[in-house]
C-alpha cells in the first residue's frame, strides 16, 4: 500500500491522518475508520486462532473530530465456546462510541445440508476495469472495481473493494479487520437514492462466518426500507471464494442537527 496510512501511533493514542476526513464535515472522522480501529483493537488484544469473530456491532453515537483517539476494551464473557468482548472509541477523551464483538470456537461442521442463496456469479476483481466516473471511485478511499449498478442507482448494486492504505502505520491489515473497514459501506451502499445520501448511519453490525481471504470484498445491496426518517440497509459480503457474511445498519435522515447534538 503506496498511500500514506490513515492513522499513526502515539503511544496508546492514534492520530488521524487527513485522509480520515470524513463525508459529512471535513474536520470530522470517516465512520468505517472508527469502525474499523475497534475492530482491529478488539482482535489484536484479545483474538484466538481457535475461534472466529462473528459478530461485530458499533453504536456511533457521536461525530469524532480529527483528535487523538484511544480504543478500551473489556471482556465480558471468556467461555469455550464464546467469548464477547465490550469496546469504547473515544475522542479527544471524549466517548463517540461503543461495541460489542462476538467470538466463537471453530469446530467441525454438523452432519447434513441447510439451504443457502446461491452464489453470485459475477466477474473477479482483476477482470473489471477500474472506474472513471467520479461517483465510483468513493473518494480515492477505496480501490473499486464496480459490477454493477452505482450509488443512487435503480435496481441492482454489486461492486468489489480494497484498501489502498495501512489502517495504521507499521501495521498489517488482518481479513478481520478489512472486513471491519468494509462494514460501513453497507449503509450508503444501500441508502443513497436518486436524489444523493439522505441518511447517515448511528450504528454498523457486521456478521461473518469466515474473515475474507484475499484483499478484495464483495459488497452486494439486498435490503433498504425507510419510514419516518428512519431507515435500515443490508449488504451480503463475498470474496473470490463465496459469501463471507453480512453488513447492515440503521440510519437517520440527515437534518440540521449533528450526532450527539
Amino acid at each position: 500500500m503506496d498511500e500514506p496510512p490513515f492513522f499513526t501511533r502515539d503511544g496508546d493514542a492514534y492520530l488521524p491522518g487527513a485522509a480520515c476526513r470524513g463525508p459529512w464535515d471535513p474536520r470530522s472522522l470517516h465512520g468505517r475508520l472508527i469502525v474499523g480501529l475497534i475492530g482491529a483493537r478488539i482482535e489484536a488484544r484479545h483474538g484466538d486462532p481457535d475461534f472466529t469473530p462473528a459478530r461485530l456491532t458499533v453504536d456511533m453515537y457521536r461525530l469524532p473530530g480529527l483528535d487523538r483517539a484511544h480504543v478500551t476494551t473489556r471482556v465480558v464473557k471468556d467461555g469455550w465456546r464464546l467469548k464477547v468482548v465490550e469496546a469504547e472509541f473515544l475522542s479527544g477523551g471524549v466517548p463517540m462510541a461503543r461495541a460489542s464483538c462476538q467470538f466463537l470456537r471453530r469446530t467441525p461442521a454438523p452432519h447434513g445440508e441447510v439451504w443457502s442463496p446461491p452464489a453470485w456469479s459475477v466477474p473477479a476483481p482483476d477482470d473489471i476495469a477500474a472506474p472513471s466516473d467520479p461517483r465510483d471511485t468513493l473518494g480515492g478511499m477505496w480501490a473499486v472495481r464496480p459490477i454493477v449498478g452505482a450509488m443512487g442507482d435503480r435496481g441492482p448494486r454489486r461492486l468489489w473493494m480494497a484498501e489502498v492504505r495501512a489502517l495504521v502505520e507499521g501495521e498489517d491489515l488482518s481479513p478481520f479487520a478489512r472486513a471491519a473497514l468494509a462494514a460501513d459501506f453497507a449503509s450508503p451502499f444501500a441508502n443513497a437514492g436518486d436524489a444523493g445520501l439522505a441518511y447517515i448511519n448511528s450504528d454498523v453490525t457486521l456478521y461473518l462466518h469466515r474473515p475474507p481471504a484475499g484483499e478484495w470484498i464483495g459488497m452486494e445491496v439486498v435490503n433498504h426500507h425507510a419510514s419516518d426518517g428512519v431507515a435500515i440497509a443490508e449488504c451480503w459480503l463475498h470474496d473470490k471464494r463465496g459469501a463471507i457474511g453480512s453488513a447492515s445498519a440503521a440510519a437517520l435522515a440527515r437534518g440540521t442537527k449533528r450526532i450527539g447534538a
